[in-house]
């Protein structure tokens, strides 16, 4: 049997789309990165992968706002091939700034009349970008990327992942429908761990279906043991990091 293949779609300030590949090679699949104007000039390419991950970073140089300049560029040229992957299937992981433009392009938590958002990343509410490690509780219902995994951890780096939405009853919607599948959870002594003051402590969300994740904490830096600070004192070196488990859960489920 052929291995899955994973498009890792990169733009101009993409940071994390080689670590991002290791992540889904070292879960089973052929990962290739592909520039989003290679992609813009031949969508049909879409047809040859059945995951698509964007990934980390600060594309375009996060101007105006993160993600927003791939977003448009995505609505604008590529909105059909992408409609098309969804519809027939294919498995959509948005990471951090990969988050943030999921969002924007309404394919995670758009209106389905409009297309237009019903979720933001906004600022976070320190006003300063946070590197850190967060505690995670994750809720995977339909979601197929989070299937088998309960509380963990994973490191942050953002300036823009508070999760918000339009409305209050949008968030209560989103709940309702088992949508908001990762929060951020408290540390061993209790104490809040969420970094940006993301609405309902909020890390990530699924669409309707479960085959399109969107999550700020960044599963690809955590694959092995020994990414973790801690791993000396209480893990095994030679045993996975948590955030592999989202990557080899999207190979089996396409495999």
């Amino acid at each position: 049997m052929l291995s899955p293949r994973a498009m890792i779609l990169r733009a101009p300030g993409t940071n994390c789309d080689h670590e991002t590949a290791h992540a889904f090679e070292r879960a089973g699949a052929i990962a290739r990165r592909v520039h989003v104007r290679a992609f813009a000039q031949r969508p049909a390419m879409a047809d040859d992968f059945q995951i698509l991950c964007i990934p980390g970073g600060f594309s375009y140089g996060d101007d105006i706002a993160s993600g927003r300049i791939f977003a448009v560029e995505l609505r604008t040229r590529l909105a059909d091939a992408l409609a098309a992957f969804r519809d027939r299937g294919g498995l959509i992981l948005g990471i951090c700034n990969g988050f943030q433009v999921l969002l924007q392009t309404g394919l995670l938590l758009g209106d389905p009349q409009t297309g237009q958002p019903l979720a933001a990343l906004a600022h976070n509410r320190a006003g300063r970008f946070v590197d850190r490690w967060v505690h995670l509780r994750a809720r995977p219902g339909k979601c197929v990327f989070l299937q088998g995994i309960d509380g963990f951890e994973l490191p942050v780096a953002h300036g823009e992942g508070r999760f918000v939405t339009r409305s209050a009853a949008d968030l209560s919607a989103f709940e309702a429908a088992g949508q908001l599948v990762l929060r951020y959870a408290p540390d061993a002594h209790g104490v809040s761990t969420n970094p940006n003051g993301a609405e309902g402590d909020v890390a990530g969300v699924c669409d309707e279906t479960g085959r399109i994740f969107g999550l700020m904490p960044h599963p690809e830096r955590f694959i092995d043991a020994t990414h973790h600070p801690a791993w000396n004192a209480h893990l095994d070196a030679s045993a996975s990091g948590a955030g592999l488990q989202i990557f080899a859960n999207a190979v089996k489920i396409v495999s």
